[in-house]
């Protein structure tokens, strides 16, 4: 047949045709690589559980770096340059706040840095993920009809939109908790070990280090100021990206529980502690997953199974 006179419909029809035909009769081949993976992926999951749980550090060290890594390969590979150029900016302004976030002594403008960068991401992050997930369903619906775009077009850009949202989503939740504890070690008012190392005063941040000029009771014009059910008082960019961009849960000083549903009356932002659930779950999918395919194709290739 040749290739070049059929259409690209007809092609894949082809192809299909083609691959049916040399994998037919292999049946117990198929059956048996079935096995491997869900063999695999039950074997990596209990040693991927265990590894956090023993060693959490290591552990989100090595996934942080492969989340970072592992999408680079393929979009070198697969020559996604437009996510190949925002990639390498963010990777350049994230390495120059991780870089202000680990100096000693820490520079009093440094916390607030970090943090309005890691939220003014997470919020970048959140809205494309919406695009990208509402365009994918307008897909589903035949609402692209109504605009004159074609399926595949629409839901390319959709799915686009979904990756580039959920992707940085966790990758700056992962280098925001990195930033966040270095930060606060050096400060002083919190350490590993969960006693703090100085005095915390009542017109203190313990995340910043700095002055808090507004009462609790007050607006502010900039910021407001937050008290904790443990009634210790924060600025608000400093404690919103400690426990949701951070992912941290717990009081920066006396690592008391943080009772989210106090500390935020406005109910349209409790889907963003949601947000932050979803992300942790595409870590392994993003991470781990493509390893631990890759382990079952090795598997399979030394087995002689095709």
């Amino acid at each position: 047949v040749d290739m070049s006179d059929l259409s690209p419909e007809e092609q894949w029809r082809v192809e299909h045709a083609r691959m049916h035909a040399k994998h037919r009769g292999h049946e117990a081949m198929h059956a048996e690589m079935v096995l491997i993976l869900i063999a695999t992926l039950v074997v990596a999951q209990l040693i991927l559980v265990q590894w956090k749980q023993r060693h959490p550090r290591s552990y989100n060290m090595v996934t942080l770096f492969q989340m970072w890594v592992v999408p680079l390969y393929f979009t070198v590979k697969l020559h996604w340059w437009r996510f190949l150029v925002i990639w390498i900016f963010f990777s350049a302004v994230t390495a120059f706040v991780t870089f202000r976030a680990t100096r000693k002594p820490l520079v009093q403008t440094t916390p607030r840095l970090v943090y309005k960068w890691f939220l003014l991401i997470y919020k970048i992050s959140y809205a494309t993920g919406i695009i990208g997930y509402m365009a994918v369903m307008f897909t589903l619906f035949g609402l692209n009809l109504l605009f004159k775009i074609k399926p595949e077009d629409a839901m390319d850009f959709g799915i686009s939109l979904l990756f580039y949202g959920l992707y940085y989503g966790v990758l700056e939740r992962d280098f925001a908790e990195m930033c966040a504890d270095y930060m606060a070690s050096t400060i002083g008012f919190y350490s590993e070990s969960g006693m703090p190392t100085k005095h915390l005063s009542d017109s203190v941040c313990a995340v910043c280090g700095q002055q808090i000029f507004v009462d609790v009771s007050e607006e502010g014009i900039i910021e407001n100021t937050y008290r904790l059910s443990c009634n210790h008082v924060f600025h608000e960019f400093c404690i919103r990206g400690w426990c949701i961009v951070g992912k941290k849960q717990t009081c920066p000083y006396c690592k008391e529980k943080v009772d989210l549903k106090r500390m935020f009356s406005n109910p349209w932002e409790r889907p963003h502690v949601m947000y932050g659930q979803l992300l942790d779950w595409l870590r392994y999918l993003v991470a781990w997953q493509p390893v631990i395919i890759g382990l079952v194709q090795g598997i399979n290739y030394i087995l002689g199974l095709e």
